[in-house]
């Protein structure tokens, strides 16, 4: 190849079987404390009809906070920004210390890769049956980015078959989604556990301590937003175009 050749870049998606995707969900998460009546904020919200999770702050009385799905992410800085500015969410006080904002990835095997990118998470953050939220993010060690290929899988793996089992047992479901370059605090990963009971989502973010990527490759972690959910949008089809959704 030529050195006067352009670099082919490609941001793309991919799965299992060349599959392909230039699609993807956006997730954010903006929390806010000063909430004494929260059937204006339910209102508001059914009204709005874009695609999001309003729960009740565990560990602030006055506290909510707002998980919105989107594929296009100019949406978060138009509908969503229009709605978060507007009687009954302007007076609220925002803590910007727990906003989170990511996007679904994939890491090459998945075997439905539209489904993983684009319709999993829809249903585990909108599924009535799981009411309970723990989301964070977290940052990687420098020294996890210069291990090889067949390290890090082997070390990604170790976390990702402890948490299919919890997924498996019904106990606790994860949304992961990136947030290189989208965090203020440069964190690389945004994670959401999702379920049906808060001792199994606690009881796994114990069990993960002890994976050698937490003990080892993980330098931050938190802050962590514990949440259960007032209100949900009804779960619609991946593809519709609800909200500014693309």
């Amino acid at each position: 190849m030529s050195s006067s050749e352009p670099t082919k870049i490609d941001v793309r998606e991919r799965g299992a079987n060349a599959q392909a995707s230039d699609r993807r969900l956006y997730v954010q998460l903006q929390v806010f404390t000063g909430c004494l009546e929260a059937k204006g904020l339910v209102r508001a919200l059914e009204s709005s009809r874009i695609e999001a999770v309003l729960y009740q702050d565990v560990n602030d009385p006055r506290g909510v906070g707002v998980l919105a799905l989107a594929e296009d992410p100019a949406f978060f800085v138009h509908g969503l920004r229009e709605l978060l500015n507007a009687d009954p969410f302007a007076p609220l006080a925002l803590k910007p210390e727990y906003a989170m904002f990511g996007r679904t990835y994939a890491s090459g095997f998945e075997t439905d890769l539209e489904d993983w990118l684009r319709a999993r998470p829809r249903r585990a953050v909108l599924n009535p049956a799981w009411p309970w939220g723990i989301w964070y993010p977290l940052r990687r060690t420098g020294a996890f980015a210069r291990l090889g290929p067949k390290e890090q899988g082997e070390i990604i793996r170790e976390h990702s078959v402890l948490g299919r089992a919890y997924g498996d047992a019904d106990l606790a479901h994860d949304v992961r989604l990136a947030c290189h370059g989208l965090d203020v605090h440069d964190n690389d990963f945004v994670i959401g556990l999702v379920g049906r009971d808060l001792h199994p989502l606690s009881h796994l973010v114990q069990a993960m301590r002890k994976t050698l990527q937490t003990s080892q490759y993980i330098q931050m972690l938190g802050p962590f937003f514990v949440g259960h959910v007032l209100w949900q949008s009804p779960l619609r089809e991946a593809g519709a175009r609800v909200g500014g959704q693309g």
